[in-house]
């Protein structure tokens, strides 16, 4: 019987780090990546767009079962829009976008495939959240937008995890801050901070989270060195 597949939703710096680590882990299951560009070497790729319910529907349909889930989308500034430094920056187009992209894709994903988990072994579904995301430790303001996004993307990872638990009760699900990553999402702000992970530095610490985490830990959301964040 083939092992089910690790699911990676996102080929950008951290996720293709993440995958690239999965795929030299021991008794590695396959791996799998939904992207629209180029999935890392010796994974399969599914090339649609996630935010196309249809798609994302037919892709549950065509795998039954997975072994875990990993959510690595997220925007953070384009072009078009940046973080926030005062609230007469809000431009409420911009804050939906990041909304979608941030939360309501990664929700939507939950969705249709926390159900795919196994129900009577262990496994996690993770996603890519951040510190700023929690509204106790906002002592600083600005970045509204993405602020709001990783809190909302928070509690959806706390509410879905309590109907996991029913349905899956040896799973997880969490949220995950990867700290400072050296990607083109933190390149033009992360001039002060005080550690910055490559990719596959910040891959290592989020997969060494990931295995210290239990059932318990399901619905909270942990730091890339395996503290928990406070909401």
């Amino acid at each position: 019987m083939s092992t089910p597949p690790l699911l990676i939703f996102g080929a950008g710096s951290i996720g293709t780090a993440l995958a690239q680590a999965a795929l030299t882990a021991p008794k590695a299951p396959p791996v799998h990546v939904v992207t629209r560009g180029t999935a890392p070497e010796g994974t399969t790729a599914h090339h649609l767009d996630p935010g196309n319910e249809t798609a994302l529907a037919q892709l549950a349909e065509d795998l039954p079962e997975i072994s875990g889930l990993l959510i690595t989308l997220g925007t953070l500034h384009t072009e078009t829009y940046a973080p926030e430094k005062s609230l007469k920056a809000l431009d409420p187009a911009a804050m939906a976008e990041v909304y979608r992209v941030n939360a309501i894709l990664p929700a939507t994903i939950f969705k249709h495939f926390l159900p795919r988990l196994p129900r009577k072994a262990p496994a996690f579904a993770a996603a890519l959240s951040a510190r700023v995301g929690s509204i106790s430790d906002n002592n600083l303001g600005g970045w509204v937008s993405y602020r709001a996004s990783k809190a909302a993307l928070n509690q959806v990872i706390r509410t879905f995890s309590i109907e996991l638990a029913r349905s899956h009760p040896q799973a997880r699900l969490i949220g995950l801050h990867p700290g400072t990553v050296a990607t083109a999402l933190s390149q033009p702000f992360r001039g002060n901070a005080p550690k910055v992970f490559t990719p596959s530095e910040s891959a290592a610490h989020l997969w060494r989270t990931i295995a210290a985490t239990t059932p318990d830990d399901s619905g909270k959301l942990f730091a890339w060195d395996g503290k928990e964040i406070t909401p």
